[in-house]
């Protein structure tokens, strides 16, 4: 029996089609994934008669829920395996260079965000020209709970959005729905799920020619013809919320917004799931989360992504990324032995060490301009 590939590469018309094809993960994003996607941009970036890309997961249930952080598990922690960390660096440098290679694809991408969305995920759809959600929409960058750290350049578009958020939703992994999307700028246009397939055809039908601002044009009427009228839209979380989340991180030391949170006294769901994430999340990621967005303010997306790559790599060989994983989906105890155990505990040359580069000469992600 043959395996099936994790991408499916179709065309219908001018339109190139790609489906994240792990329904079973949530189309969790491997390296070979990461590989088959990058060699077909490259084909269709040279292909005249692919004018637009249209990118989505298998099922109904997710676009991708995140990286394969499994297989990090395994390539994790003290490197002992042979070969684990050339693979931690390999995988990030990959993924890192398709989200790049996203943001800055001359034709249009369109990517259809249904459902579950979250981390890998949330790479591939940030820095495509079209960005649909739908009312099934779940994203959330949650890597405190695994000892990441919000990355695929979430210190890039984080520090882009309302106020505060941004570094709320990197501290608490927060979820937020398609309406949220839309007012953090992470999303373009809101579409019911059922229309999914009546974007494609009208994209199919679309007049393409040579010039592709033209055709970026194009796509953007297709896609505002089917948005769905804003009284139809989930109801709003961040929106809502701004007022307290700009309140709860109006410290300006992280000590004392990490208290304001996970102090929170009130009645509010979101809110109380908010500092409960925090709360058992691991600590150094939250001096990651912070120091990140500080550092990252005035950045290019590939300065960002160059910085994230040292991050990437140091919180899995110190370990973080192994406990976190392991105690969320190896054995799903929930309980995280995080070293170290407190934000009080962190110290400023631990941190200082996961923003070191850990290669010898020239970072790996250096030719993105």
């Amino acid at each position: 029996m043959t395996q099936e590939s994790p991408l499916i590469v179709e065309r219908q018309g001018p339109i190139g089609k790609l489906t994240l094809n792990l329904p079973k993960a949530h189309n969790a994003l491997n390296l070979e994934m990461i590989d088959l996607m990058a060699a077909q941009l490259d084909a269709w970036e040279a292909d005249d008669s692919v004018a637009c890309v249209w990118v989505e997961g298998a099922g109904d249930k997710a676009l991708c829920a995140g990286g394969d952080v499994v297989a990090l598990h395994k390539a994790s922690g003290s490197y002992d395996a042979p070969g684990a960390g050339q693979f931690v660096e390999d995988f990030f440098t990959r993924e890192y260079r398709l989200d790049y290679r996203i943001h800055t694809f001359p034709k249009p991408i369109v990517v259809w965000g249904n459902g579950i969305v979250m981390g890998g995920g949330i790479g591939i759809m940030s820095g495509a020209s079209h960005r649909i959600v739908t009312e099934t929409t779940r994203m959330a960058m949650p890597e405190i709970t695994i000892g990441l750290f919000p990355d695929v350049g979430g210190s890039w578009f984080l520090n882009r959005m309302p106020g505060r958020t941004g570094l709320f939703l990197g501290l608490s992994g927060a979820q937020f729905n398609g309406a949220d999307a839309l007012y953090c700028g992470m999303a373009d246009r809101l579409l019911a799920s059922e229309r999914k397939q009546a974007l494609i055809d009208k994209l199919a039908e679309q007049p393409f020619g040579p010039v592709r601002q033209q055709n970026h044009a194009l796509v953007s009427r297709a896609v505002q013809s089917l948005e769905m009228e804003a009284a139809e839209y989930p109801a709003p979380n961040l929106r809502e919320h701004y007022d307290a989340i700009q309140k709860l991180t109006d410290a300006p030391t992280l000590p004392e917004v990490y208290r304001d949170i996970v102090d929170y006294a009130g009645d509010d769901p979101w809110l109380q799931r908010s500092a409960k994430t925090l709360k058992a999340g691991c600590p150094l990621t939250a001096w990651i989360v912070w120091e990140q967005l500080r550092r990252s303010k005035h950045m290019s997306l590939a300065q960002v992504l160059q910085m994230e790559l040292a991050l990437a790599l140091n919180m899995c060989s110190n370990g973080q990324v192994k406990e976190g994983v392991r105690a969320l989906l190896i054995d799903k105890d929930r309980s995280p032995q995080w070293q170290p155990a407190r934000l009080d505990d962190v110290t400023r040359e631990q941190v200082e060490a996961c923003f070191a580069e850990p290669w010898d000469g020239e970072n790996p992600l250096a030719d993105l301009c």
